[in-house]
């Protein structure tokens, strides 16, 4: 009888594999992808364990333990690290999340279907702007000659280093973000409210509810589920607060709160080749990042959201 069952799913999984061949044959590559850049180097956080030496090679290098992970915690450096990773990120979350969702809002408000397409294609150009590109904007207009700095000084009186005071490094980080990434978020967004009944605002319309309750009643709740599943994802990279962009806005003189988890990686790992030890780092940021999503989506079932599984 058992020996039947097993037939007959094997039977039924090599027609269902025969019917949808090309499916599966499309999704190779996206398959070979994870799995050689995501899955394969998942053997290398065995490093953080290790005292690591390149000649030795992975398997060859001494054992150590936990001697990364306690070496990192008790570094007096930990607790500025932590501090200046998760208040950029709360900002992140707090400035930048709700951004594109209030921005689809507006763009969805749009009647003229011609001027919709040519605010979001306006929009969306900045996303495709390297943060390399956004941040020479950025120095050439806050620098002692720009004209930001200029214009400042003549109507304060005063000399403010924005490239350089540390007060000024996350508005500045966050004010870029939003630039740079708002309208290409929107794109989730709109493709959610396009779902939406157009009956449902006939309905609200008929029942006396002007703009502002239709927002409240009918949009915002059709786009509750995308919101809470972004979120989720969203608390998954809690820790990542782009390398690329603070270490380029970085400086000796705002140090104090631009160095993170990721440039300190990257110190320590690259530049002072402490293989080990920027390993040990690097899995203690994975660590949190899959605790925190599994507590965020926790938290969405508990709200009544199928979150993220």
């Amino acid at each position: 009888m058992v020996a039947t069952r097993e037939k007959t799913k094997r039977s039924r999984f090599l027609a269902h594999l025969s019917r949808d061949r090309w499916l599966y044959l499309l999704a190779l590559p996206g398959l070979a992808y994870f799995l050689i850049f995501k899955y394969l180097p998942m053997w290398g956080v065995v490093i953080g364990f290790k005292d690591y030496v390149p000649f030795l090679g992975v398997m060859g290098s001494k054992w150590v333990g936990l001697k990364w992970f306690r070496y990192f915690f008790n570094n007096p450096i930990f607790g500025r690290l932590f501090s200046n990773t998760i208040v950029l990120s709360l900002m992140n979350i707090v400035f930048f999340f709700p951004a594109p969702i209030v921005l689809a809002l507006l763009l969805n408000e749009l009647r003229s279907a011609k001027y919709k397409k040519f605010v979001q294609t306006f929009l969306y150009i900045p996303h495709f702007v390297s943060i390399v590109i956004v941040c020479s904007i950025t120095y050439v207009m806050f620098n002692s000659n720009g004209i930001v700095y200029k214009m400042t000084y003549a109507l304060t009186g005063s000399n403010v280093g924005f490239l350089t005071s540390p007060a000024a490094f996350r508005p500045m980080i966050i004010g870029q973000t939003i630039w740079k990434e708002t309208g290409w978020g929107t794109i989730i967004f709109l493709a959610a409210l396009a779902g939406v009944d157009v009956e449902l605002y006939e309905a609200a319309m008929c029942d006396g509810a002007g703009r502002l309750r239709q927002l409240w009643h009918i949009t915002l709740p059709a786009i509750r589920s995308t919101i809470v599943l972004l979120l989720v994802l969203r608390m998954g990279s809690v820790l990542d607060t782009g390398f690329e962009h603070l270490l380029l806005m970085a400086n000796a003189m705002n140090r104090s709160v631009s160095q993170t988890f990721d440039v300190f990686v990257y110190q320590q790992g690259i530049q002072a080749g402490q293989y080990s030890y920027a390993t040990a780092i690097g899995l203690f940021k994975a660590v949190i990042s899959v605790a925190l999503v599994m507590s965020s989506n926790w938290a969405a079932h508990k709200m009544g959201e199928p979150g993220l599984y």
